[in-house]
């Protein structure tokens, strides 16, 4: 006879990781779900920031903002500003070797220089700069071409627009809105023709919007806004930051440490330290580094959103080229364990990054290292049905210890990986279950009588 002591039978909780969801979850709208599928498996996503930032490469739009560099001299950059070696097959061909699924692109940031040849005002390529012509249309062309997902960034914010009330972050504004709403009007008036311009000659799959802290959803008009944007294209993606109206969340720069609160979220990122061209940035991140960046986004349930700063002429600089190229390498050998997983499990069962597959029965260990010994995995309740390495054809070897009769506590699962199956940047492991991948919870149990 074997008993427990009563009540620590009880700490033996079991977790399902089969996709059980919140009672909030449960009543969200299928059709949201459904519109949101592509952008949840998508995974990696390629920020591009380009504009007249990039000739002397000083921070876009903040420079002048914060004081740095004086708007004049910063908007005569424009007079500089060729595109010379622009190549937007060789861009969109890029994003096809990273593994990425969608781009976004910088189609005005907040100095209101436009990439498109915009009839709202003068401030474009277009007809600013010596490359007088629209660079975003043929990118978005080439996108559409190799089947990437097309998003749009675009600036609430306009700080060289006559009726935007602010420009500098120390200075006074130019307005008070509340005091001259009519001059607001024209403003928003002024956005909504822009943002028509690129809804009906591009229909981006997802909005990136920027700046909307410097007003209330009241005062951009919000939800009239993306109403409007949903009219146009029923299935667009609208991100956060338009003051609680999008669909997903963008947590910048830092990764997050704990999963983020929204169902759906992208880490907006830099290769370096930072968004568009500068000169004098060379802290450029390793291939290694991004990749473990990556995983971490996986095992979360999001997605990276990585960022790539041509040169002026429109050239990528060679360090980024580097890390998309080995994103590619690493993401088309362990597709299975990017594109169609969801959220892994508690950190505290494994040593790694993990993540599940959409039908919770596959369990992806992310190797960032090369193991001394085996990995060990604690609390995995189920049946195994099988353990590989991905994208190997060596099987790894393994063994459960310590599985007893008398606890419901399960045993180690001690898992030893030939060191010819490791990859060069992070290894995956992939244990197949039978049923949804079940864990225990629990702190342990005792025994009082064992015979």
């Amino acid at each position: 006879m074997k008993r427990l002591i009563p009540g620590l039978a009880a700490l033996a909780l079991l977790l399902s990781c089969s996709g059980a969801t919140s009672p909030s979850a449960q009543n969200e709208n299928p059709a949201q779900i459904a519109k949101m599928e592509w952008f949840a498996q998508a995974k990696l996503g390629i920020f591009i920031h380009w504009g007249i930032y990039a000739v002397d490469g000083v921070s876009e739009s903040w420079s002048f903002h914060n004081g740095y560099v004086p708007y004049e001299k910063y908007m005569a950059q424009a007079e500089r500003f060729t595109a010379s070696g622009y190549n937007p097959q060789a861009w969109a061909d890029l994003i096809v070797r990273s593994g990425a699924k969608y781009t976004v692109i910088t189609s005005k940031h907040h100095d209101g220089v436009a990439l498109w040849d915009t009839k709202a005002d003068d401030k474009s390529l277009a007809k600013m700069s010596p490359a007088a012509r629209d660079v975003l249309t043929p990118f978005v062309n080439a996108v559409r071409e190799r089947g990437i997902k097309l998003g749009l960034y675009y600036s609430l914010i306009d700080w060289s627009h006559p009726d935007y009330p602010n420009i500098y972050r120390n200075g006074p504004p130019r307005y008070d809105i509340t005091e001259e709403p009519g001059r607001w009007q024209k403003f928003l008036d002024f956005n909504d023709i822009q943002l028509q311009e690129l809804s009906q000659a591009y229909s981006p799959d997802l909005w990136w919007f920027d700046g909307d802290w410097e007003q209330s959803a009241e005062s951009w008009k919000a939800k009239e806004l993306t109403d409007r944007l949903r009219a146009w294209n029923p299935s667009v993606i609208i991100n956060s930051r338009i003051q609680g109206y999008g669909d997903y969340g963008t947590p910048e720069i830092g990764v997050p440490v704990t999963k983020p609160r929204e169902r759906w979220w992208e880490l907006c990122y830099t290769i370096n330290d930072s968004w568009g061209f500068q000169h004098k940035d060379v802290n450029f991140k390793s291939p290694q580094m991004v990749l473990r960046n990556l995983v971490d986004c996986i095992s979360n349930g999001g997605n990276l959103l990585l960022d790539i700063g041509p040169r002026e002429d429109g050239s990528i600089p060679e360090e980024e080229v580097r890390v998309l190229e080995e994103l590619g390498r690493w993401i088309s050998k362990h597709q299975e364990a990017v594109y169609e997983t969801k959220a892994g499990i508690p950190g505290e069962h494994v040593a790694a990054y993990t993540s599940l597959g959409l039908g919770s029965d596959v369990l992806y260990i992310y190797l960032p290292y090369k193991p001394i010994g085996a990995v060990e995995v604690k609390g995995l309740v189920d049946n195994i049905k099988n353990i590989r390495v991905v994208g190997s054809d060596i099987a790894p070897s393994w063994k459960i210890y310590n599985k007893l009769s008398w606890t419901d506590v399960p045993g180690l699962l001690e898992i030893t990986v030939p060191e010819e199956a490791l990859d060069s940047a992070i290894t995956v492991l992939a244990i197949e279950t039978n049923g949804p991948v079940t864990l225990y919870r629990g702190a342990g149990q005792v025994v009082t009588m064992n015979d």
